[in-house]
């Protein structure tokens, strides 16, 4: 269990995270949602490490992530950002093998390599693994990127926007992979997701955020619904029930 207590950070004079408290239990899918600049970017990052807090507690397994060494977190926690540029011009195959440097630091063993067919082939990018990443589309780099999230086989998998530069087809094959990897795997999936019936169908608990605090928190049918959304939103959102899913109608 990942566990955020009274966690702030601020940017200047800007309380981008204010007083925040979370749990994240194990073996679920957990969606922070939220407007722009609610803070669910910098909060996430903060679970992972990549930012510092400013005051406040974040354990995982109840070992607080000051304590832990970055070789031991990195085993852990894996995390993708919004943003993925890199200056070198690396193969699909030599990306998600990246994932493995946890564990081997370069030299590739017959279990990591194991580890980087199956996000491949968790991804579908068997057909493309020997393209170099500026020979593909947006969308075909995020799914190489997450693939490379997978390979790094954590316990804790931290995703900012994944469904980022996806079309419909991809962005359903991305939430159904997560939703795998916690039913099949065992994993705890944390995702900042703006499009809210994603969030409503694959997950089991949601955060919602606004304004760097905490509007509420709780399972799908208690966050989805028009009062809790109206508050996030600052709009009239009707939902409907779709297959047994909570659907946002707000077009």
């Amino acid at each position: 269990m990942v566990v955020v207590k009274g966690v702030s950070k601020k940017y200047g004079n800007k309380n981008v995270v204010e007083d925040i408290s979370v749990e994240i239990e194990k073996g679920t899918i957990t969606s922070f949602i939220g407007p722009n600049g609610a803070g669910k970017s910098t909060l996430i990052s903060m679970i992972s490490r990549l930012i510092a807090k400013d005051c406040g507690l974040i354990s995982i397994d109840d070992k607080e992530l000051s304590e832990c060494k970055s070789e031991e977190l990195a085993k852990k926690i894996s995390i993708l950002k919004q943003s993925n540029h890199l200056n070198i011009r690396l193969t699909v195959r030599d990306l998600v093998a990246f994932g493995r440097f946890p564990y081997c630091k370069g030299n590739l063993t017959k279990e990591d390599k194991e580890h980087v067919d199956q996000a491949i082939d968790y991804m579908e990018l068997r057909d493309m693994q020997h393209k170099f990443l500026d020979q593909l589309s947006g969308g075909q780099r995020q799914r190489a990127f997450i693939a490379m999230v997978i390979a790094q086989d954590t316990e804790y998998v931290l995703l900012d926007e994944p469904l980022n530069n996806l079309d419909m087809k991809h962005s359903v094959q991305i939430m159904h992979v997560l939703r795998r990897l916690v039913d099949e795997l065992g994993k705890t999936v944390v995702i900042v997701i703006h499009d809210i019936n994603f969030a409503s169908c694959y997950s089991d608990h949601i955060v919602a955020l606004k304004d760097g605090k905490v509007v509420k928190k709780g399972t799908t049918p208690e966050i989805i619904n028009p009062e809790v959304l109206k508050e996030i939103y600052d709009m009239d959102i009707q939902i409907e029930n779709i297959n047994q899913n909570r659907i946002c109608v707000y077009f």
